[in-house]
């Protein structure tokens, strides 16, 4: 199943390292989150990527041009360096196209830039490349193609914790709840559609406001809800709290990492 990927975002919100790279290329650890989201995708699987670029392409393009298995695994050198076998499980075989969709373009246009390579796709996969999540993909995907609509995305609660209040006409609270225990959700970036999901979408739409707003009005959207770990690195304090995790080994998107496996089976 084919994932494309949007890879032209500025990242505003994270200037102090999206001004010399595109958002999906910031690190986290030793590797850009971009690397982190396609990690995830290949364990299950899925490792035909179409890479949507924009901001700074050639440094995505640079990057995989230039990418060094042996870097990423355990190695053996002998012959001074002339010889190198990889120790181990190889690395996975990624099938990466790597299209220049313009700095101008939005998200929704990006995809259309695209179309041509996933138009033969039944069901492909889309994410904004910028958050990882434990979510047990295979799940998303059978339940998306049980419903038989054309579009859905992983739902999560808000990563910031703040509390609702409920007050009455003069001001007096009847209760306060934390954002986590709300019935609030957000849209997590983690996309599936069918090839239909181009009808929907028109020249200059926004991929999750005028074509979602169809898609809602036809019954053809759904939600995947998400309790469990999902994280965004919009910010440089949600770059940390990342790097923190990778530091201590602690990398639920991964299923070899113990957290991840304890959600495996739903």
């Amino acid at each position: 199943m084919k994932v494309v990927l949007f890879c032209g975002g500025l990242g505003t919100r994270i200037r102090e390292y999206s001004e010399s790279v595109p958002k999906p290329m910031v690190p986290i650890g030793q590797q850009p989150i971009l690397w982190h989201v396609m990690q995830y995708y290949s364990q299950y699987g899925h490792r035909d990527f179409i890479l949507c670029l924009g901001y700074k392409a050639n440094v995505v393009k640079d990057y995989f041009l230039n990418y060094k298995q042996t870097a990423n695994s355990d190695c053996l050198v002998s012959n001074f360096g002339k010889q190198i076998e990889i120790l181990g499980e190889r690395p996975p075989d990624w099938r990466v196209s790597l299209v220049d969709t313009g700095i101008w373009r939005n998200i929704g246009q990006r995809l259309m830039a695209v179309r041509h390579l996933v138009e033969d796709e039944d069901i492909f996969l889309a994410n904004y490349s910028d958050g990882l999540t434990d979510a047990y993909l295979p799940d998303m995907i059978d339940r998306f193609r049980k419903s038989g609509k054309i579009a859905s995305f992983i739902a999560v609660h808000p990563p910031v914790s703040f509390h609702l209040a409920e007050f009455d006409e003069q001001g007096a609270v009847r209760r306060l709840r934390a954002s986590q225990e709300s019935d609030i959700w957000i849209n997590g970036g983690y996309f599936i559609f069918r090839k239909e999901i181009f009808d929907f979408i028109r020249e200059g739409d926004e991929l999750v406001v005028e074509p979602f707003k169809r898609l809602i009005e036809r019954g053809q959207l759904m939600a995947y809800k998400h309790e469990s770990f999902w994280r965004a690195m919009d910010t440089l304090r949600d770059k940390q709290v990342l790097e923190e995790m990778i530091e201590r080994g602690q990398m639920p998107w991964r299923l070899d990492d113990v957290s991840a496996r304890a959600v495996a089976a739903p």
